[in-house]
């Protein structure tokens, strides 16, 4: 009989296995029907009883679905499929496994709904089916499996409430529901899984407050709901009621309030996230009080004042992100006292004063944001010491003076971005030193922005030694000199902007050969000559050379003619009002989006810069499109915009949405125009928007 028995199984594998026949040449194993399963990659039988009992073909590259017949090796206790590529739903026959204590079908591409008979699986005590493609709602039957330690259903594509049933389960540790489209409230009643330790909703659709008795449950050691709708306010004792707390992760939802000063009771956390809700206050003090901290995240909240013991925090931290929120004052010279940190981001604040040279001391700092701020002063040598450093971002500050010699130690250097400042100095040939920053040594960068500073000189032609470079900007200095030939030898370049410069000369021919080139700007230069009429150039979408009057555009006599056009066009509305023509309605609102453009850049349509197919609309609607708008506004609104934080972001919405309605106004057909109480409309919600940020 038991030599029956063991034949079944060999059954039941063997057709198993003739479901992966699909894609044979990616199984990593095969099976000898004339040899004992027992023997067979993968099987484990029970010696005693001479029946598998256990099954584990993890990441053999199988394929294919699951066979039903998995459901006749009736003494199975472990079935471990994960990290395969197997697809089709999870056979109902599985549920004849009644002896099953194992079920791990993860990291697959497995669909269908669960199967609603899942609670015959009396003994389970692990369900893994993290990363497929399940559908369905979770069954209220997966309450009746008693015995369940770890329940992972997380990154699928469950839909639907959390079952109140699943806190029935009161042997649970683990329960991972993260990543998918789960709706609802939190169930009051997971309060009562006095042993678990991981509860893992993150990215839902959830919402709600989260109950009391969740923030009770003194076994949790991993508390993870970013990126659902949850509301409210945290509990003052959470750092009491919650005492195993590693990690606490809230991101991403709208809770408000103060964070818990009792948070910093719990001399164990290693990570913190609270970023993107609504917290406000201060940031509590005992930070010195968690040695163990690895990441603390509260950004984009509404928090105020850095602490000046924000050095006390563990040596060993390694990320602090406080960018986005409401912070002044002056960047703490004890910062250079977390010398664990690998990313520090306090941009977008309203920080003033200079960048502290301490700084220097966080020698393994990989990621360094302090953009969008106030700063003021010189960028300190020191910053030359952070030779790990593969990003950096400094725009959008009041930073003066010239780069530091130091910047050539970057080995490592991916993106550069010192836009948006007043930064000077020169480039001589061969070295983008700025004043010594040598291309050369740069040769993994893949970003560099250097736009809208004031910079002199030649662009060098040592820039050829980037290799790996992508995006390179350099608009709104006060560069002169030729384009360089050598840039043509960077053939990875996609976007390149030498805009509002002084560039002279003729384009350099080769740069058409760039195959990778989505984005041209070389507009408002003074380049002459021929355009090239391949690559990037082919399509006026990609390459903007207006304003350079000597540059010839298929033929030079083009130019001219457009200026007498428009001029002619101007003078035959004159004439149309003069005898008495009645203007429609869209050519009143054309006229009032011409007038608001006016209004807002400061230039007339008649303009000498604008040549060629360019005019007005289309030098504004290129700003907006491509994310420039301080490039063709009025001077004098930029001085009114220079301000940092949420006044900011008030006064740059109000600016967009203006614009919109002005381009929206002059669309080319009548038909197409906004209606003029739309125009009001938004122009009082644009003003709106100031008013609030104010």
């Amino acid at each position: 009989m038991a030599s029956f028995s063991l034949n079944t199984d060999r059954e039941a594998l063997l057709s198993f296995e003739s479901q992966m026949s699909q894609n044979p040449q990616s199984l990593s194993f095969s099976w000898d029907p004339n040899t004992s399963p027992c023997n067979w990659t993968g099987v484990t039988c029970d010696t005693r009883i001479r029946r598998v009992a256990s099954i584990n073909l993890s990441g053999h590259g199988l394929s294919g679905s699951i066979s039903p017949s998995i459901g006749n090796l009736s003494f199975l206790t472990s079935l471990q499929l994960q990290n395969n590529q197997l697809r089709g739903p999870i056979p109902k026959e599985i549920t004849n496994l009644f002896r099953l204590r194992v079920l791990n079908l993860s990291s697959n591409s497995l669909d269908g709904s669960l199967p609603s008979n899942l609670s015959k699986l009396i003994e389970l005590r692990a369900l893994d089916l993290t990363s497929n493609m399940i559908t369905g709602i979770v069954p209220n039957q997966l309450g009746d499996l008693k015995n369940l330690t770890i329940l992972n259903l997380g990154k699928n594509l469950l839909h639907g409430p959390i079952p109140p049933s699943l806190s029935n389960i009161s042997s649970l540790t683990v329960l991972s529901l993260g990543t998918n489209s789960l709706s609802g409230p939190v169930p009051n009643e997971l309060g009562r899984l006095q042993r678990l330790q991981v509860l893992d909703l993150t990215i839902n659709n959830l919402s709600g407050t989260i109950p009391p008795s969740i923030y009770n449950m003194s076994s949790l050691e991993s508390l993870v709901i970013a990126s659902n709708n949850f509301w409210g306010q945290f509990p003052s004792n959470i750092g009491y009621t919650l005492p195993k707390l590693l990690v606490f992760n809230v991101c991403f939802n709208k809770f408000s309030g103060e964070i818990p000063a009792s948070l910093y009771n719990l001399t164990n956390i290693k990570v913190i996230r609270a970023a993107h809700n609504l917290l406000e206050g201060t940031i509590p003090s005992g930070l010195g009080n968690l040695p163990f901290l690895e990441m603390y995240n509260i950004g984009f909240n509404k928090l105020g004042v850095i602490p000046v013991s924000i050095g006390n925090l563990p040596k060993n931290l390694s990320k602090l992100f406080m960018g986005g929120n409401r912070f002044t004052g002056i960047i703490p010279e004890s910062i250079g006292d977390l010398t664990g940190l690998t990313l520090f981001n306090i941009s977008d604040n309203s920080l003033t004063g200079e960048i502290p040279q301490d700084i220097g001391r966080l020698k393994g700092l990989q990621v360094l944001e302090l953009a969008r701020n106030q700063l003021t002063g010189r960028i300190p040598d020191s910053i030359g010491d952070l030779g790990a450093l593969n990003e950096i971002n400094l725009s959008h500050n009041k930073l003066q003076g010239r780069i530091p010699p130091s910047f050539e130690n970057f080995k490592n250097m991916l993106s550069m971005d010192l836009s948006s400042n007043m930064l000077n100095g020169s480039i001589p040939n061969g070295v983008l030193n700025l004043p010594s920053l040598n291309i050369s040594r740069l040769e993994s960068l893949v970003s560099l922005d250097l736009s809208i500073n004031n910079f002199s000189g030649h662009i060098p032609s040592s820039i050829k030694d980037c290799q790996s470079l992508e995006k390179l900007n350099m608009a709104g200095n006060n560069l002169d000199g030729p384009i360089p030939d050598a840039l043509a030898e960077v053939k990875g370049l996609e976007f390149l902007d030498l805009s509002s410069n002084q560039l002279s000369g003729v384009i350099p021919p080769r740069l058409q050969d760039l195959q990778a080139m989505k984005f041209l700007n070389i507009s408002f230069n003074n380049l002459e000559g021929w355009v090239p009429n391949r690559g990037v150039f082919k399509d006026r979408s990609k390459a903007y050379m207006e304003g350079n009057p000597k540059l010839c555009i298929h033929t030079c006599r083009k130019t001219r003619t457009h200026r007498k056009l428009l001029k002619v066009s101007v003078i035959t509305c004159a004439v149309e009002y003069g005898l008495g023509e009645k203007p429609s309605q869209a050519g009143d609102v054309y006229s009032f989006g011409v007038m608001l453009l006016e209004l807002l850049s400061g230039k007339s349509p008649m303009d000498e810069r604008f040549e060629g197919d360019q005019n007005l609309i289309s030098w504004i609607s290129y700003g907006f499109q491509s994310n420039a708008i301080m490039e063709v506004i009025d001077p004098k609104l930029k001085g009114l915009i220079d301000v940092s934080g949420a006044q900011l972001h008030a006064k740059l919405d109000c600016l967009k949405k203006t614009i919109e309605v002005g381009l929206a106004c002059t669309a080319y057909a009548a038909s197409e125009r906004m209606k003029m109480r739309n125009v009001l409309r938004l122009l009082k919600e644009a003003k709106g928007m100031l008013i609030k940020g104010n």
